[in-house]
């Protein structure tokens, strides 16, 4: 519902940060602020990308927003910052434009799927498992057997066709073939320097190069439009404790290989 009392933002322009992995708590938090986009009526939206990916689903329901957004008139310009790879792709191929500084690590187009066979492990320390199963395929990846040729061939369908979607999108939002795009889609990592020369990046620069194209774009004053942040990260308590930079990154560390575990990403894994 849009409230008769919602501020208008007609001559302002929006921010989105992406940060960290996509997850289904990162989906939540930007199409919110997107959804608050579209009601406040920003002209133009600079969506700041830090991020190596993630889950397949939450990177294409953002990637849908965005250009739903796009399809009413709002502006959008991509800033690649850091990292910006796979999934963090996926999301910044649906703006219209994208900036990247010459040094940020950004490409890994392609798709990953892990699972771990620990059934040496298991025999060694004397566990056995008993599975019942509705079909010979219920328990694919399953921890305590290697894959069988089969169950091989049936994933890597799976694969193929994730990555054949990853494809299709990048050669539209880039307006490339799909020959061109797979020329350089096999899972490498790109310099923003090297990104431009293949056609992912537009122009090179920072954030604020990147606000200065969005105000352009909406017909904003470049040098007086600042952009309103929307859909902040919530700030927790363990920020306030010393180390709490270490203590984030090792939470991240250990969410990527939780992630990492039988579950299709689009996900840079360094």
């Amino acid at each position: 519902m849009i409230w008769p009392w919602r501020r208008k933002s007609r001559r302002r322009m929006a921010r989105i940060v992406v940060d960290g992995p996509i997850t289904g708590s990162t989906r939540q938090r930007v199409l919110k602020a997107i959804r608050d986009v579209e009601q406040r009526e920003f002209p133009a939206l600079l969506l700041r990308i830090d991020s190596p990916g993630g889950t397949v689903g939450d990177s294409q329901e953002i990637h849908a927003a965005l250009l739903r957004l796009r399809a009413k008139g709002c502006r959008v310009v991509a800033s690649f910052g850091n990292i910006s790879a796979s999934g963090g792709v996926y999301i910044g191929v649906a703006a219209e434009s994208i900036v990247a500084n010459p040094g940020t690590i950004t490409g890994s187009i392609g798709v990953i799927l892990r699972g771990n066979d620990l059934s040496r492990v298991f025999e060694r320390i004397g566990i056995r498992f008993d599975t019942v199963k509705s079909g010979v395929y219920k328990d694919i990846l399953s921890p305590d057997r290697p894959l069988s040729p089969e169950e091989r061939a049936l994933l890597q369908e799976l694969i193929d066709s994730s990555y054949g979607q990853f494809v299709r999108v990048v050669a539209e939002g880039r307006s490339m073939t799909e020959e061109a795009v797979r020329g350089f889609a096999d899972g490498r990592v790109f310099s923003g320097e090297q990104a431009k020369a293949l056609g992912l990046v537009d122009e090179l620069g920072d954030e604020d190069h990147a606000r200065r194209l969005a105000a352009k774009l909406a017909d904003l004053d470049e040098a007086t439009a600042r952009p309103v942040t929307l859909g902040r990260t919530r700030k927790k308590l363990i920020n306030l404790l010393p180390g709490s930079q270490l203590i984030t990154l090792l939470q991240q560390r250990l969410s990527l290989e939780l992630m990492g575990s039988g579950q299709v990403l689009w996900l840079y894994r360094p």
